[in-house]
């Protein structure tokens, strides 16, 4: 408010000022009246050099006047004059009236306050010109350069340069937004200092949770050495020594146990490590490449354990554009899933699709992978949920998972510029689109 008034009270000063500039013009501009002695003595001599045979021309010269020779009593040559106010006196010779003699003194007079006037206004412009000049200095040092200040300082906090404080100054009209910003910048270089310890914090939790699981396992490891020693012990005593055998029995037993135990904590340390990265799942690497279509095939006959995979047919060879890795983990995610809620065989074939184009109208080819099995297939209320992040069916009860296989298997083929699809037909199907180089 301080910058308001302060400008209010220029303003007065200005209009005061050119006030009195305009009252000092008009009392020193004088108006004086004729002096008809003068103009009497004029005529007399006007006159008299007539009378003595100097020409009209020379006479107006010598007086500043303008002699009208005509006999009327008003010739229509005075009309402008009487308009602008002259002075019009009778010419006389030899008891004659022989014309008129004109002094159009006021226009003399007003051209000069006319001239005063103009003067005083050239005057007043360059005042206005440099107090405004001045005044959009003060707006600009007030007003405009605290906002740039504050657009500049916007930008740097969109780069994440949180050091750099905004200056605050005495007289800036926006003082108190300016210390609001300056307390969010500390506000918001705190929160991502907090962070940054929490993400450190986290990746120690993943560290220490990483070293926790080589206990276990090197349990289970020694374990296991201690049963095969055992078991070859037992096979070759088994034909005279039955107590000792029982005995050898009932330590694998315990020992097969212990296993058991000891995969159990693997599997709680993983869920831990799992739900600590879960805000990492966008960022894992894919390095898609020219591959031959045969792996794929190759991939599915790798996977026999879960149960009969029948090959329907073989996938056209060619070069296709993937991650080997990330796509040996979608074939995995999916056939598990068919071996787990369907466990029906499982069968796969190969065809090629080459009516698919490009946003820019080019046409694209992908080898269509169809993976079918021949269970109950998914809920109509689950389906549409399928492939989105942590989501499990209702037919997921008593079976482990994270809800987490087809929204990876989704996410690894589009990153391979490929597809995923899925739906019910007297079984669940997945359809997935290889991109042919």
């Amino acid at each position: 408010m301080k910058q308001i008034r302060r400008l209010a009270y220029i303003f007065m000063v200005f209009m005061l000022s050119a006030l009195a500039v305009f009252t000092v013009i008009s009392k020193k501009t004088a108006y004086k009246e004729r002096d008809i002695v003068d103009f009497n003595d004029r005529l007399y001599r006007v006159e008299a050099d007539l009378q003595a045979g100097l020409s009209p021309e020379e006479i107006e010269a010598r007086y500043g006047c303008v002699l009208i020779l005509s006999g009327q009593a008003n010739p229509p040559e005075l009309a402008p004059y009487y308009r602008s106010g002259a002075l019009v006196l009778d010419l006389e010779q030899d008891g004659e009236i022989i014309g008129k003699v004109v002094w159009n003194d006021l226009d003399e007079h007003l051209n000069r306050t006319e001239d005063t006037y103009l003067r005083a206004a050239g005057i007043l412009c360059a005042a206005v010109l440099i107090c405004g000049c001045l005044l959009l200095l003060y707006l600009y040092l007030t007003f405009l350069k605290p906002v740039e200040e504050l657009e500049s300082f916007a930008a740097d906090i969109a780069k994440g340069e949180l050091d750099k404080p905004l200056p605050l100054r005495k007289d800036n009209l926006f003082g108190r937004f300016v210390e609001g910003f300056d307390i969010m910048r500390e506000q918001l270089k705190a929160s991502i200092r907090k962070e940054r310890e929490a993400e450190i914090a986290r990746k120690e939790l993943i560290q220490g949770l990483s070293h926790d699981i080589k206990t276990p396992l090197a349990v289970i490891r020694a374990t296991c050495e201690v049963m095969e020693v055992k078991l070859t012990r037992c096979l070759s005593a088994a034909a005279g020594a039955a107590d000792a055998t029982d005995a050898e029995i009932r330590d694998m037993i315990d020992k097969i146990r212990t296993i058991s135990g000891k995969a159990d904590t693997i599997s709680t340390l993983m869920s831990d490590v799992m739900h600590a990265n879960l805000e990492d799942l966008e960022k894992i690497e894919i390095a898609p490449c020219e591959e031959q279509s045969t792996l794929i095939e190759e991939f599915f006959k790798n996977l026999k354990d879960y149960g009969n995979i029948i090959l329907d047919d073989h996938i056209y060879p060619c070069l296709v554009y993937m991650d080997r890795k990330r796509m040996e983990q979608v074939i995995d995610n999916i056939v598990s899933n068919s071996a787990k809620y369907a466990g029906t065989d499982i069968h796969v074939s190969f065809s090629e699709v080459s009516d698919m184009h490009r946003a820019d109208g080019s046409p694209i080819r992908f080898v269509r992978v169809t993976i079918r099995d021949e269970g109950p297939g998914v809920s109509k209320e689950d389906l549409p949920l399928l492939a989105e992040k942590y989501y499990r069916g209702g037919n997921s009860a008593g079976r482990t998972g994270y809800g987490l296989g087809m929204y990876l298997a989704r996410t690894y083929m589009e990153k391979q510029e490929g597809g995923l699809e899925f739906y019910n037909d007297n079984g669940f199907v997945v359809e997935l689109l290889v991109k042919i180089v």
